[in-house]
């Protein structure tokens, strides 16, 4: 089951035809249903190989993660609050200061529901599943980048795409070197939350941001 060609053909079908398959207008229940089944399994296979757990890994070195991310933190939060104030200026930080309830909602739901999930796909899963076939680890990371953008075409906006490549680079590295969904889940969650703050949202087509 777990033969070379297997898994080249399970990251065909989990990483790029599934993906794909919800540019094409077909049921929506069909399109959840379709994700679900692909995340269950890929839980079902982690599990089963002891890779992923509900608990804080051990081992993690907090000081220098707390200092890398601080410095990338930083340098995101001053491009990004400035890519706002340039082109859509009424936005900035419109949302946790015209609706604080709405914002604090969306870290919640965001960080918990959609942060954790996608690092258990696109970094756990991928990395434990997909290692042994790169040589190269940058081209690791470079195609982990892709196929996490690919992931959002579904969103159809070239800013999302263009976002989650580089954040795909961003969290890549810091999986590779640290090997540690927690944080890897914490960064995500950091950057994706600043997003929403800054007033991003709605220039990404998320949902709750049009009154901005």
């Amino acid at each position: 089951m777990n033969s070379k060609y297997y898994v080249l053909s399970e990251f065909f079908v989990l990483f790029v035809l599934l993906p794909l398959s919800l540019l094409l207008p077909y049921d929506f229940k069909i399109k959840v249903a379709s994700v679900l089944i692909g995340f269950t399994y890929l839980l079902v296979v982690l599990f089963k190989s002891g890779s992923v757990s509900f608990k804080v890994e051990r081992s993690i070195n907090w000081l220098s993660f707390l200092k890398e991310t601080t410095i990338k933190f930083i340098v995101i939060a001053a491009i990004t609050a400035l890519y706002v104030h340039m082109v859509q200026p009424s936005s900035l930080f419109c949302v946790p200061l015209s609706n604080p309830g709405l914002w604090v909602m969306i870290l919640v739901v965001y960080t918990f529901l959609s942060v954790w999930p996608q690092e258990v796909i696109y970094r756990t899963f991928f990395f434990n599943r997909y290692d042994v076939f790169f040589k190269d680890k940058r081209l690791l990371i470079v195609v982990n980048a892709i196929v996490f953008a690919v992931a959002h075409l579904f969103l159809r906006n070239t800013l999302v795409i263009v976002l989650t490549f580089i954040g795909g680079l961003l969290f890549a590295y810091t999986f590779k070197k640290t090997r540690s969904t927690t944080l890897v889940s914490i960064e995500h969650a950091l950057y994706g939350n600043w997003l929403f703050t800054v007033g991003m949202g709605q220039m990404l087509a998320f949902p709750g941001m049009e009154a901005c």
